[in-house]
């Protein structure tokens, strides 16, 4: 399948590569990625769910073709691994007897915070489930290869743990009241508080596991992704209403993350403020070497609002494009997300990538 030009397929490698420094050793020893479809690397391909994008044009820019990654390339934990010097973390249903020692890809897409959460589309791993299967890794799996607890306690003191999670409490529960009768229980602000609230337990159990240094992806702006703007009559670009829910969680994450900091030893939680960069990068694409941050790049399903149709060519610039389909964003716009996190205080604190790693 062609879907870009000689010359814009070279531009778009050497764009993305320049992102990313080579290291000689590895900045950490293992990426362990937690969370929904922004960073499931394959693990639905296996489950019961109709979420899945191991097909074209999905992956039709990753060097490993359609994997399961929903965009066209790579995701924002794997421009994170590839700064790290680390593979990208393989999801863990599809892992080889052996479990990698560079860490694993936990994450499934259309799954959130609360265990209901997308189970209309069959079956995924919510947060909790997947803290289960990490403890699985921690107590039955990694300790072969380990010496002693304290070789393993160290080794996961010093990894890195990516969480993006949340968005789909909203898109496929809160915002379904036809479905899910959450909206009619909590308003808005309890709602956040109880996500939240569980999300807070979730990282007490990863850091009753050994993991020390967690990175939080705020939710993004969801009142401007097309499967929201092509359905909901808004003044703008954007829903607004529907940023304003998501803004409540956001601000109560962040002091969420400064609480458990300071309670829990030796821990750091970074808040990566995506929404903002999002939300910037939408309202004003050139800023950041885009042009299109309304429209899917691939043809989806029900006018613009689903996921991409198998097989049909994409937009032939992925990479002038913020949104792959109506809800997930291209690998340029993950590696905008990416680099500034790896790079900036501002986005990625109180510490980014690089700082954290250094710890």
């Amino acid at each position: 399948m062609t879907v870009l030009s000689s010359m814009s397929f070279i531009f778009l490698l050497i764009f993305l590569h320049s992102l990313s420094p080579i290291h000689s050793l590895p900045l950490s020893p293992a990426l362990y990625v937690f969370g929904d479809s922004m960073f499931d690397s394959g693990n639905n391909n296996i489950l019961p769910t109709i979420a899945k994008a191991n097909y074209l044009p999905y992956g039709v820019n990753f060097v490993k073709g359609a994997t399961g990654r929903f965009t066209n390339g790579r995701t924002v934990a794997d421009f994170i691994a590839e700064f790290l010097g680390l593979p990208y973390a393989p999801p863990y249903i599809s892992i080889p007897i052996s479990t990698p020692l560079t860490g694993l890809n936990y994450a499934s897409g259309s799954c959130g915070i609360l265990p209901e959460t997308g189970d209309r589309y069959g079956k995924c791993l919510n947060l909790n489930e997947q803290v289960d299967l990490f403890q699985r890794t921690v107590r039955s799996e990694l300790p072969r290869h380990f010496k002693s607890p304290e070789e393993l306690s160290d080794y996961l003191a010093k990894s890195i743990f990516l969480v993006s999670v949340g968005s789909n409490d909203y898109i496929n529960n809160y915002l379904e009241p036809n479905v899910y009768d959450t909206s009619k229980r909590y308003p808005p602000q309890p709602f956040a508080e109880l996500l939240v609230d569980s999300l807070s337990q979730r990282f007490k159990r990863l850091y009753n596991l050994g993991a020390r240094k967690i990175v939080m992806f705020e939710i993004g702006p969801i009142g401007c992704i097309p499967s929201i703007t092509r359905q909901h009559k808004h003044n703008g670009q954007c829903v607004e209403d529907t940023n304003q829910m998501v803004s409540l969680f956001n601000h109560r994450l962040t002091a969420m993350l400064n609480n458990l900091t300071s309670t829990l030893q030796g821990s750091t939680f970074v808040l990566a403020q995506a929404n903002f960069l999002g939300y910037d990068a939408i309202r004003n694409p050139p800023r950041y070497g885009l042009k299109d941050s309304k429209n899917p790049c691939c043809i989806t399903w029900a006018n613009g609002t689903s996921g991409c149709i198998p097989l049909l060519n994409p937009c032939p610039h992925a990479y002038k494009h913020f949104f792959w389909d109506a809800y997930h964003l291209t690998e340029a716009a993950c590696s905008v997300i990416a680099t500034r996190c790896i790079n900036d205080t501002s986005i990625c604190t109180p510490f980014n990538i690089k700082e954290l790693a250094q710890i």
